[in-house]
């Protein structure tokens, strides 16, 4: 792989105050704003040796700002020995479950080590292309932090059948079920969240509820209450089903309703304070966790060939595990304390 090349620009003293992106793109005209933007947000630009991740970053006269280029990515992804751990497997299709961390397919600041590079090194060639070169076989996504459940299709007619499943919002044979930890504790066994989701106007890279946004309903059902250290309700255990599949819907939708997922660095940072109110079981492993507490546990599709219906289930994975221990220990501690 080639090395990475690097453009270092000088602030003028009329450049002074101006945003950092807009600055590069007047003195770097082979680089567009969205190209720079898109380098400053993966780490790649740094005023000083400092890295600075925000476009909107203001700089001063005499700054040394430096830009590292990174190698073209490959137009084809390339197979790569990432490990799989697949549930069900034929001629037809691909279930498996993701764990956290890897992400489903090149994008910008990920162009290998992503499932699709696991995928082409376990299928070859004989994955769906309908989603272009770089998404062969993907039907669906899991946003890489969410552990669980994925079917991949082998073949277009697959592809197309399960694509149209996935599109069927509530109807026919599909089921997608999550569980998420989350902050707080409903005031009911189990409700419904319809409200239309679109991008944030204020972040692009985050999803809101808006007005005249995408339909999207989550259904969801109240399994656990988690005490913390005063004994009252400080987290839960919901099951999550999607009747659509929109970009960050089950985390929007909980946040939206005053229950925001665990370790949700995105829509839960306004829950941070209350990292305190748990017990110290709950603290360390939440710390430790590193990711939000999402996991798509149930997947049922009609197969695409047969027309059975296939169930899977995937158990919680090792984090979300002690993550559910400590919550249990810790609820135990509360409640022989108000015994007491």
């Amino acid at each position: 792989m080639p090395d990475s090349a690097s453009e270092t620009v000088i602030i003028a003293a009329e450049e002074s105050g101006g945003r950092l992106d807009r600055v590069l793109a007047a003195r770097i005209p082979a680089l567009s704003r969205s190209r720079l933007k898109a380098l400053i947000l993966s780490g790649q630009v740094a005023i000083a040796a400092r890295t600075i991740r925000d476009p909107a970053t203001a700089v001063n006269s005499g700054d040394t700002v430096t830009v590292t280029l990174p190698p073209p990515e490959p137009a084809t992804p390339a197979g790569e020995a990432i490990p799989l751990n697949i549930v069900y497997e034929d001629d037809a299709l691909i279930v498996l479950d993701k764990p956290s961390g890897l992400v489903v397919h090149p994008a910008a600041g990920h162009a290998s080590g992503t499932l699709v590079n696991a995928l082409i090194a376990h299928c070859g060639d004989s994955l769906s292309g309908i989603g272009g070169v770089k998404r062969p076989g993907i039907v669906h996504r899991l946003d890489k932090d969410t552990s669980g459940l994925m079917v991949v299709a082998k073949g277009d007619r697959a592809h197309r059948a399960l694509s149209k499943q996935f599109a069927n919002k509530g109807e026919g044979p599909l089921k997608r079920g999550y569980l998420a930890f989350v902050w707080g504790a409903p005031d009911r066994p189990k409700g419904t969240i319809d409200a239309p989701l679109d991008r944030n106007p204020h972040a692009r890279d985050k999803r809101a509820v808006r007005a005249g946004g995408r339909h999207a309903v989550t259904h969801w059902q109240l399994l656990e209450r988690f005490a913390g250290r005063d004994g009252k309700p400080v987290a839960s255990l919901l099951a999550c089903t999607l009747e659509t599949g929109r970009t960050h819907q089950i985390r929007v939708h909980l946040a939206y309703i005053g229950h925001p997922i665990l370790g949700d660095a995105t829509y839960s940072t306004g829950f941070k304070t209350k990292a305190g109110l748990l017990g110290p079981q709950s603290q360390a492993a939440l710390q430790a966790l590193g990711r939000q507490a999402l996991h798509a546990y149930l997947l049922t599709i009609e197969h695409p060939d047969t027309g059975q219906n296939l169930e899977f289930r995937a158990e919680l994975p090792g984090d979300l595990r002690r993550l559910h221990a400590a919550f249990a220990a810790d609820s135990g501690v509360a409640a022989s304390a108000r015994s007491k």
